[in-house]
């Protein structure tokens, strides 16, 4: 996913570590980055999310015409009401993905990864014809993440009213969803509060209230979700990253890609899968997104690529990867991680990983006989 060329300031800049990649914009953590995760898990910090960008839908035909064009219903629920919604390519690819908030009867707030707003827009601009909507970048927003409502994490700092507050009951399965593998041990899942840039600026923000990126991606990865800007590319179709589970509503109406949706779904199996990965935290080395993962150990066939690693505060370092759909579900894994030497040559580390499935092959059940000619 492109990155944002927004200028964002931190809420906190004292001792914070900037990120890298998508994440670049904001604290990756403030200096203790494990005690952050903490308190982040156990609801008494929240994680300043300010590269995530904000789209507002509004007008009559706001809600009917997102249900038509993306893979979500929208229309005839509750205002305050949040789901995950993609758009497909025609060959059912993943193209863009969102969190959305029914704020009113006619408007939606669409929260979106660091850069992706401008697409999904042009996307959304080239199909609106004729339908009544208004599209508007609310750059005036600013979104915070936590494991609950940022008001309810940080009632001392009296924050702003939200402008919303999107929040779904992960791992459940939303209506018309599928899942595609076990749920994950222990979801702690995850709450977006949107609320005025300028007054959340305003506050008097502490280390002890924050905790850093690395934080929330430790908590991601855990919990089995993919994201736009780490897991998606040119290849992915819902199927491979569990997107069923919630993002894609398999018995709506017509929506672009939905063929491949319901060919893979009733008869076929995705191509690859997403994997958890518990990795050998022994040689101190951190992984990181683009090493190669491969079967057996280092000498082993190459199957697929980490997409997110992180140190989770409890269950050690682990990982998200994409592999092959062949590979065996209980198979040992080995993944690279480049090292940088004092005379500037990088050479490959191979850390052991154990495999715990996030998508597992679909049983279709005994396949109908067909007649002998």
């Amino acid at each position: 996913m492109p990155e944002t060329d927004r200028h964002i300031r931190p809420l906190l800049s004292t001792g914070a570590v900037l990120g890298d990649g998508p994440d670049a914009a904001v604290p990756a953590h403030y200096g203790a980055p494990l005690r952050e995760q903490r308190r982040l898990l156990d609801g008494r910090a929240v994680v300043d999310l300010g590269h995530f960008e904000v789209l507002e839908v509004t007008g009559p035909d706001a809600r009917s015409w997102m249900t038509t064009v993306t893979t979500q219903v929208l229309e005839g629920i509750p205002v305050g009401s949040s789901a995950s919604l993609a758009v497909l390519s025609p060959q059912g690819r993943v193209e863009h993905l969102a969190s959305a908030v029914v704020t009113a009867e006619e408007t939606l707030l669409l929260v979106l990864d660091a850069g992706a707003r401008a697409g999904l827009r042009r996307y959304l601009e080239m199909m609106r014809f004729a339908a009544r909507i208004e599209l508007t970048d609310r750059d005036d927003l600013r979104v915070l993440g936590g494991t609950a409502p940022a008001a309810d994490v940080l009632p001392e700092l009296d924050l702003p009213a939200p402008a919303a507050v999107w929040s779904e009951p992960w791992p459940q399965v939303a209506p018309g969803g599928v899942a595609y593998g076990p749920d994950p041990d222990d979801p702690v899942g995850a709450v977006l509060t949107v609320a005025d840039a300028d007054a959340l600026a305003q506050l008097p923000w502490r280390s002890e209230h924050l905790a850093g990126m690395s934080s929330w991606e430790a908590l991601r990865i855990a919990d089995h979700r993919a994201r736009a800007a780490r897991e998606v590319d040119e290849r992915s179709i819902p199927h491979e990253l569990d997107l069923l589970r919630t993002t894609v509503h398999t018995t709506k109406g017509c929506y672009r890609g939905q063929e491949t949706v319901a060919k893979v779904l009733n008869l076929g199996q995705p191509p690859r899968r997403l994997v958890m990965l518990h990795l050998d935290g022994s040689q101190d080395v951190p992984a990181a997104p683009g090493g190669e993962v491969r079967l057996g150990g280092s000498d082993g066939k190459v199957i697929g690529a980490v997409t997110s690693a992180a140190l989770h505060v409890d269950l050690g370092p682990i990982a998200l990867a994409v592999v092959r759909r062949a590979v065996p579900l209980d198979a040992a894994l080995a993944v690279e991680v480049p090292v940088s030497a004092a005379d500037g040559e990088t050479s490959s580390v191979w850390i052991d990983a154990s495999q715990e499935p996030v998508v597992v092959p679909r049983d279709h059940g005994d396949r109908p006989a067909t007649a002998k000619l």
